[in-house]
């Protein structure tokens, strides 16, 4: 089961409709015997982690002929191919299967040493009761059989994420420690390690826990941001072998940029990046919708929610409302059950793919809500808060989107004013600008009928913000213009004159103009809302 396994488990992914990634292979190669063969990918649930994982063993173990599996796919074409396969034993480890151990790095350890039995008889109860039994073992099957050790390690932190106490987390470390960062055994014995899981290596103090490994996070993937989730090409093709809508798909599952370098150009790109499991889900089934769903980390992000740390709330509520959140991500110390700031829980909601991180200048970024699909869990989890504040928030935002679609401008002005009061926006006014921060964040639950689009180049000028129905919604367009220091009145007539409605004149429904202003003596809203 764990060495030298055979080439199933990818055998049964290729049978299906298969997006082919196997390029992934090409860079692993690269590594192979040299001091960067340590390698550490993590990513989101749900991103093909496994099936990177499953081509990898198919590729390595000697223990099958897979060149069938790869002809035609895209690592037979690369100039490694014939060097690399099926040339190695290979361990592959599912840490998922671990997880309810009392002992895991024990229980890692046995099932290694019962299969290497079976390939060299004898070769645990030669070293019983010494230290190196494992380390010891395997070095005595690259003697015997000529061959190095590939490491395929799958879901590398789930032992991490049970709260099993600190002493078993360290123990499974220092595990991986004794295979990887033991100079003798892992310079003779490891050709490649290969690793997965959602987030990246944790640390004690501020030393990484394994700082040999290469790391390639969710946040910076870099030459592996092809092979983190579907491009946009990828995506487009599915799309026209099942009759989906680009845009749709795009909506749902889009939203992630990845930052690469392109090697045949030497340019620097922003690579999309659609959650694969479900633009699958979507094509199989015909129709784009909620795929995505994971118990355990929205339990967890119900949690870090209502710790309200820093204020996380007011920053999600932001983010749901389409705002960029700002987030300093190198202090995170990689742990689920480490989390201490409202930093910390964005950098974690990032990782989990429930927010997507745009970096700045060094650790420094933005997060934000990246598609449809994410949205509706994060405002899932907001609405079962048990933090009364926040349920406050989405119940006022509710009622404000209706009092704006029944006209009612008082109790538009009213909500905008309570948006501002209850703190997701800059606590005071200082141009157009912050008005337009408290104005998205009072309209948050115009996410689930809307498409916002701001500074929308229209007739003779840009408006504000307008909110585009989603397809099949039959809520109306607004045009949403703001003034400072002015009447609500001259916001409606700068619509009218600069003829913002241009863009929508082949709408074909229902269209509201909505005027906002600020007095900055009075410190009061208003509002004025005509029909187009």
């Amino acid at each position: 089961m764990y060495v030298n396994p055979g080439n199933e488990g990818f055998a049964g992914i290729v049978s299906g409709e298969y997006v082919d990634k196997t390029g992934i292979i090409g860079l692993v190669n690269n590594v192979v015997g040299t001091p960067r063969k340590l390698v550490c990918v993590t990513r989101p649930r749900r991103f093909g982690k496994t099936f990177a994982a499953e081509s990898l063993v198919a590729y390595y173990t000697c223990g099958a002929d897979s060149r069938a599996l790869f002809n035609g796919l895209e690592v037979s074409r690369d100039p490694s191919f014939e060097r690399h396969l099926n040339a190695y034993n290979v361990v592959r480890l599912d840490m998922t299967g671990f997880r309810g151990a009392p002992d895991v790095a024990g229980a890692v350890s046995a099932a290694i040493l019962t299969d290497l039995e079976e390939l060299l008889p004898g070769v645990g109860e030669k070293r019983a009761g010494r230290p190196d039994v494992l380390t010891g073992a395997l070095t005595d099957v690259v003697d015997a059989t000529g061959r190095r050790f590939v490491f395929v390690i799958d879901e590398w932190d789930a032992p991490l994420r049970e709260r099993r106490g600190r002493e078993s987390q360290e123990d499974w470390v220092y595990f991986l420690r004794l295979l990887f960062k033991n100079f003798t055994f892992t310079a003779k014995a490891v050709a490649v390690a290969y690793m997965t899981g959602i987030l990246p290596i944790v640390r004690y103090g501020t030393q990484s826990a394994l700082s040999d490994f290469r790391e390639y996070t969710f946040l910076r993937p870099y030459a592996y941001a092809p092979y983190v989730g579907f491009t946009q090409g990828e995506v487009e093709a599915l799309a026209a072998r099942h009759g989906m809508d680009v845009a749709e798909l795009r909506r749902w599952y889009d939203g992630y940029e990845l930052p690469w370098v392109d090697p045949s150009t030497g340019e620097h790109v922003k690579i999309r990046c659609y959650a694969p499991f479900s633009v699958m889900s979507a094509c199989e089934n015909g129709r784009v919708g909620p795929y995505w769903i994971d118990s355990e980390a929205f339990e967890s992000l119900r949690l870090y929610i209502d710790m309200n740390y820093d204020g996380l709330q007011q920053a999600v509520v932001q983010a749901l409302g389409g705002a960029d959140v700002p987030v300093r991500a190198g202090k995170f110390n990689n742990d689920m059950h480490d989390v201490s700031s409202a930093d910390d829980a964005l950098t974690l909601l990032c990782h989990l793919g429930y927010l997507a991180f745009r970096a700045e200048q060094g650790t420094a970024g933005t997060a934000r809500v990246p598609n449809e699909e994410v949205r509706a869990e994060l405002s899932d989890a907001l609405s079962e808060s048990q933090h009364a504040e926040v349920a406050r928030i989405v119940r006022e935002s509710d009622a404000l989107l209706r009092a704006t679609w029944d006209m009612d401008e008082e109790a538009v002005a009213s909500g905008i004013s309570a948006a501002h009061d209850h703190g997701c926006a800059p606590a005071f006014y200082n141009d157009e600008q912050a008005l337009r921060a408290v104005v998205r964040s009072a309209f948050i639950s115009a996410a689930d009928h809307y498409v916002e689009v701001q500074e929308l180049p229209s007739g003779r000028g840009l408006a504000d913000v307008v909110y585009l129905p989603k397809r099949g919604d039959p809520a109306p367009a607004l045009v949403v213009e703001l003034k400072w220091d002015r009447k609500p009145g001259s916001a409606i007539a700068q619509i009218l004159d600069r003829d913002y409605p241009a863009v929508l004149r082949d709408w074909g429904g229902p269209l509201l103009l909505v005027g906002v202003s600020y007095d900055a003596k009075t410190k009061e809203h208003a509002c004025r809302i005509v029909e187009a």
